[in-house]
């Protein structure tokens, strides 16, 4: 596309005037990963001639370190392929503002970049192949709430369970104060301590969504203790799931798991969003037990790719021979 420019923004004051449905690629978010420590925002923008913003992509990058074992490193993750003044666009867009991305993140010397949750499965393949991404084959889930309510979409055996879950004493509620995120945070972070491919940012992050109007924090409670919880987002018409853990070994009679999905499916609907997604449904494993039960509440599997870039040039080539179509 001629008489455009792309750019890179990492300070909110810089940022120019332009919309913001998507939630992952605002400002709104830009402004709340800016003041969590260990996340740092890159907004990715292409301006045409007279300085109007045609597109525009939210990049984070994530800083992972440890004593022990030590290590140290960063990566970038985008969630999504941005927004764009004019769709018939989209494709050159995008084109542009990946290969900037690229190089900009090479040279800031990110282990790796990882692209996820793209509107469709084949949405930018040439521009991904032609810089050198190695696609995954990755299943997502959503449930549909538009059509019909969720009790109305689980089998009998789901229901039962669903109907114990309610009459044990279990509630979920949204988080009412620090406490309450401190607790579902400490749940979350013991959860995913060894789960390599899950990053969990600092507990900061957490509280500055729950002050946002487009975030919900819900917490599981039992007798007054928290048990669980989950981090929802609300952008455009949908509900995303970006993170949940509860303490479900401990507390196994009770499942927590079941009631906390199972609550925050029946808020979903009742605030009108027309899906939730849940954005990690597990590892691309033909049986994955996490992916498994979250589809026994009636969701619908999508079979798509999340894109990876290594900036270690052997580890592309293994990558690439690994995952080959």
């Amino acid at each position: 596309m001629q008489d455009t420019e792309v750019s890179i923004i990492t300070r909110s004051e810089e940022l120019p005037a332009m919309s913001c449905r998507n939630f992952f690629h605002s400002k709104e978010l830009f402004h709340i990963l800016e003041q969590t420590p260990g996340c740092s925002p890159y907004m990715c923008l292409v301006a045409d001639s007279h300085g109007i913003i045609q597109a525009h992509i939210l990049a984070i990058v994530f800083r992972r370190g440890s004593l022990l074992p030590p290590y140290l490193y960063s990566h970038a993750r985008i969630y999504g392929e941005g927004e764009y003044r004019d769709e018939t666009k989209k494709d050159e867009l995008f084109a542009q503002m990946l290969v900037v991305m690229t190089k900009y993140f090479r040279r800031r010397l990110c282990l790796y970049i990882e692209f996820s949750n793209l509107s469709t499965k084949m949405f930018g393949y040439k521009w991904f192949r032609r810089t050198g991404y190695t696609p995954v084959r990755w299943l997502q889930v959503h449930n549909s709430l538009h059509s019909m309510s969720p009790k109305e979409r689980l089998s009998e055996k789901m229901l039962k369970k669903v109907t114990t879950c309610e009459n044990q004493g279990t509630t979920v509620e949204e988080a009412q104060d620090t406490g309450d995120i401190d607790a579902f945070y400490k749940i979350l972070r013991s959860y995913y301590r060894f789960k390599i491919q899950r990053f969990i940012p600092h507990k900061e992050m957490f509280r500055l969504l729950h002050d946002c109007d487009r975030c919900r924090i819900f917490v599981t409670k039992l007798n007054d203790k928290v048990i669980g919880g989950c981090a929802v987002i609300y952008s455009n018409n949908d509900a995303y799931l970006w993170y949940v853990a509860t303490r479900r070994k401990t507390y196994i009679k009770y499942h927590p798991y079941t009631t906390t999905i199972w609550h925050l499916l029946n808020d979903t609907h009742k605030r009108g969003f027309k899906h939730l997604r849940f954005m990690n449904a597990g590892l691309p494993f033909s049986k994955n037990p996490e992916r498994e039960f979250i589809l026994r509440f009636g969701g619908k599997p999508t079979s798509t790719f999340r894109w990876f870039r290594s900036m270690v040039p052997w580890t592309n080539r293994i990558l690439g021979w690994f995952w080959r179509d």
